[in-house]
């Protein structure tokens, strides 16, 4: 079979029945949210190596030689070595940081045609809407010197306000969904009554190390929107499971990162 006739024709797969062990790691985040670890390609080792086939050279094992060439890449920027190294989350946020995060997911990948994001759509799922809904004293002010970001936490009493107006709009919306729902109103519009930026939505990103690191890179600084930064915390931590030297060199501390994600 040539390839016009196999792009062509209808190709076939032998069914091989097997099952996958489920992924253990699972960081909840928010009041609803999660980053769930998937699966993943490549380690600290995988890096290094990387760096070293350009002297036609390889090490068998990661050591102190070793971590110190990771050092020297994340601090001279070179960052070709990190895309060798690959991972997936599932993720369960506000639609406010999915459409954050979506920017993440253009050039995850070296590849172009690789963008690696893949998210329940409310054409097909009819699921129980779930919506963030900040706590009484989670609510954060306007910063008064910046055109985006928040400053401090608002007066107890208006943040117990607005969550009840929040919870109150949610509920409406919720009502109205269904109902429409109940009318007969196809899925893909009905959703037109959910309240948006407030509602979960679940998605798998597949990202190299190194898009990885520059998502942490941003969105663990100081002034990223809050809500962002836990979800942040979260993919460290997990990557930090696989990568350890590679996080450790490139994001040292909290809000700094070290060459490769500037």
């Amino acid at each position: 079979m040539n390839v016009k006739e196999f792009i062509h024709g209808t190709p076939t797969c032998k069914l091989h029945i097997h099952t996958r062990k489920a992924p253990s790691l699972k960081i909840d985040v928010l009041d609803h949210g999660y980053v769930r670890y998937i699966k993943h390609m490549g380690d600290d080792l995988d890096v290094v190596n990387s760096a070293k086939v350009s002297f036609a050279k390889e090490s068998g094992t990661f050591e102190e030689r070793e971590a110190r060439l990771l050092a020297f890449l994340a601090r001279e920027e070179h960052t070709s070595v990190f895309r060798h190294s690959a991972i997936t989350f599932e993720v369960y946020a506000p639609l406010m940081i999915a459409r954050q995060w979506w920017k993440y997911a253009v050039a995850s990948s070296h590849v172009e045609d690789q963008l690696g994001w893949n998210e329940s759509s409310r054409r097909y799922v009819t699921e129980e809407p779930t919506f963030y809904i900040p706590a009484d004293n989670e609510w954060l002010s306007k910063p008064a010197n910046a055109k985006q970001g928040a400053g401090q936490p608002l007066d107890p009493q208006i943040g117990t306000l607005l969550t009840r107006k929040l919870h109150d709009l949610t509920d409406e919306g919720h009502a109205l969904y269904t109902e429409a729902m109940t009318l007969g109103v196809a899925p893909e519009m009905a959703r037109l009554f959910l309240p948006a930026y407030g509602m979960y939505v679940r998605w798998r990103w597949t990202a190299s190390l190194g898009a990885a690191i520059h998502l942490l890179f941003q969105r663990l600084e100081h002034d990223a929107q809050k809500q962002f930064q836990d979800y942040a915390k979260a993919v460290r931590t997990i990557l930090a499971e696989h990568w350890p030297a590679a996080v450790s060199c490139c994001l040292p501390g909290p809000g700094q990162g070290a060459g490769i994600a500037r």
